[in-house]
């Protein structure tokens, strides 16, 4: 499953976020995998695009960072399977 990870930075502080990366890495737990990120231009968030098929995992890496960052954690779809979902009649929408 891929999940939209949004990172809040607190006290908006991506120095010290990026430091602890540099001196540690992402201390993910072994299941959890990075696709890719993009950081907001005044670093007060960060979008990731994360995969993995136990949920739980997040919890073990949040664990790592919770005193830098607050969480949002979004389960997604390549907008080409919704499509195909809609168009199939897999998915009604309101």
């Amino acid at each position: 499953m891929l999940f939209l990870v949004i990172e809040h930075f607190k006290n908006q502080d991506a120095g010290a976020i990026y430091k602890r990366f540099q001196e540690q890495g992402r201390m993910m737990p072994e299941g959890l995998r990075y696709v890719d990120s993009w950081v907001e231009a005044n670093f007060k968030r960060c979008f990731q695009l994360m995969e993995c098929d136990d949920p739980l995992l997040f919890q073990q890496w949040i664990i790592q960072w919770r005193d830098l960052v607050e969480f949002e954690i979004v389960p997604v779809v390549p907008s080409a399977r919704a499509k195909e979902a809609i168009s199939n009649n897999q998915l009604q929408l309101a």
